[in-house]
């Protein structure tokens, strides 16, 4: 049992997501099928909620995308239910310390190596064989988000287990007080951070990851990044809405 994104990173690619925020199997299902290496539920600051995974986890099988979570928080128990409903990655926020870090870690594997309850009821439907290599199968992805993160990124990645790390870059700004929420900042304290993210993720042979977009994507791929989400549901539906209006009204007001 091999993940499909995991594999990609360990041969050197590049794994493009999507970010899926609206509490829709449907629109789970078409970013499912479109293609995406990884689709990921946002748990944390989206409108989903556990039910709306399971249904969305199912309607992102039925392409060839791999389904994620971003979890709500650094929890033992809503990542568990998260890897038995069926993610193959967990994203989990706020990982500052050597010790949340090895706390994310223990919550993704089984005992000895961490802390994780066995119990994958609903991904056993299909994988009846899914305790053995489950550990290897799931990706654990702490987010790096913070000043302070960015300060202990050597002693975090030092941490065994960890596979990717996730930058938030909204919150990185933020904590750094160099802007506000955005994809990106130009203040070259930030771009110092990423570039030290980077580095350090090559030291220890982590895959380094980034929230961002398309337009930003060719940019993240020179500074290193490998781990990529480049579309988010909401605001891309609300710019084909807003694009498709415009252009119906131009053509209407003659």
């Amino acid at each position: 049992m091999m993940n499909p994104v995991k594999a990609k990173l360990q041969d050197g690619g590049c794994a493009i997501g999507a970010w899926l925020s609206i509490p829709s199997p449907v629109t789970a299902e078409i970013i499912g099928r479109a293609g995406f290496d990884y689709a990921c539920l946002d748990l944390q600051h989206g409108m989903v909620d556990y039910a709306d995974a399971l249904a969305m986890v199912q309607a992102i099988e039925l392409g060839d995308s791999v389904p994620f979570a971003r979890v709500t928080w650094n929890e033992p128990g809503v990542i568990g239910r998260m890897l038995d409903l069926g993610t193959a990655g967990v994203i989990i926020p706020m990982v500052n310390t050597p010790a949340d870090a090895t706390a994310a870690v223990a919550s993704c594997r089984y005992a000895p190596v961490g802390r994780r309850s066995v119990g994958p009821t609903r991904i056993r439907i299909g994988r009846p064989d899914y305790f053995e290599g489950a550990d290897d199968y799931v990706l654990c992805v702490p987010m790096i988000e913070t000043a302070e993160a960015v300060a202990n990124i050597d002693d975090i990645l030092s941490v065994p287990g960890i596979d990717a790390v996730y930058v938030g870059p909204s919150d990185l700004a933020v904590s750094m007080r160099v802007g506000g929420p955005g994809l990106h900042n130009d203040h070259p304290d930030f771009s110092e951070a990423l570039a030290t993210v980077v580095d350090s993720c090559r030291r220890h042979g982590v895959t380094p990851g980034i929230h961002t977009n398309v337009d930003l994507v060719e940019r993240r791929v020179e500074e290193g990044f490998r781990l990529m989400t480049v579309i988010i549901d909401v605001p891309t539906l609300q710019m084909a809405v807003g694009a498709q209006l415009a252009d119906a009204r131009a053509k209407t007001d003659l």
